[in-house]
């Protein structure tokens, strides 16, 4: 259970998350009991070029905005933040649709100093697959939970008994000689111009790989193709149940509000 924590909302738990995107940068007030937004979220677009300056500048203008809302947290709760990239102990190991000048950058030390508070950054996939976890489609499921995201390339976050396992890059998995995703996400499904059918079979190439390597006891898979589900999942035979995630547009967001309390010892 969240901490009550006294904000202009009255005693309601409350945290900001953040999600960092190519063309996009949104935010929302999460309520960590229930995994859900409150209010409406607040979106800018992504400065060109997405240089670390301009997007720190951005995000501190969607905190505030956030946090001058009657239902804002204190400025003593922290902020979670997803990032496109590998994130390690919050650096920034690679750039995928942000300015190269990210690689190697202390992103938790540079938007910490921004927003003059506590913040958590963590991989954009990740983000959203421990929102599914504990608030999803993998909500109250013991072991191992893969969530596998289909889109521009194959995002995953690896989740065992509620903890996060960070930058499980599983859509780079080598299989017959290609890259994963090069093959199996929804971009080369629409690449191909392949059927429902012809991509039934790579994605059981690719899932079945991955059930091997890791044996989890449930897959969620999201992404925008994730609604064309009854397309291709049904074709898929598998040991492992697969489902659908629930949680859409808003995982990101709610998932770095949840990891943000949960490094800072917010909530258990």
């Amino acid at each position: 259970m969240a901490k009550k924590h006294k904000n202009k909302h009255g005693d309601k738990s409350a945290v900001i998350g953040i999600d960092i995107g190519g063309t996009g940068i949104k935010g929302g007030i999460v309520d960590l009991n229930k995994g859900k937004l409150i209010g409406e979220r607040f979106r800018i677009p992504t400065p060109q070029p997405a240089t670390p300056e301009a997007v720190a500048g951005v995000v501190g203008q969607i905190v505030a905005e956030l946090s001058a809302r009657p239902e804002g947290p204190g400025t003593d709760v922290p902020v979670g933040v997803t990032f496109p990239a590998i994130i390690q102990h919050g650096i920034a190991r690679s750039a995928a649709n942000v300015d190269k000048s990210w690689v190697d950058t202390d992103v938790d030390a540079l938007l910490t100093k921004a927003l003059n508070r506590e913040v958590q950054v963590m991989n954009d996939a990740d983000a959203a697959g421990l929102a599914e976890a504990r608030y999803g489609a993998g909500r109250g499921v013991d072991g191992t939970v893969l969530v596998i995201t289909l889109g521009t390339g194959i995002g995953s976050a690896l989740i065992h008994q509620g903890v996060l396992v960070p930058n499980a890059e599983l859509g780079h998995l080598e299989i017959d000689g290609h890259d994963a995703e090069s093959r199996a996400s929804a971009s080369a499904r629409e690449r191909d111009d392949i059927s429902w059918e012809e991509y039934a079979q790579r994605l059981q190439r690719y899932f079945s790989h991955v059930e091997f390597l890791f044996s989890p006891d449930l897959f969620v898979v999201g992404g925008g193709i994730s609604k064309r589900s009854e397309d291709f999942l049904p074709l898929l035979d598998l040991r492992t149940p697969l489902v659908t995630a629930n949680l859409k547009n808003n995982a990101g967001i709610v998932g770095a509000a949840l990891q943000a309390a949960m490094h800072f010892n917010y909530i258990k």
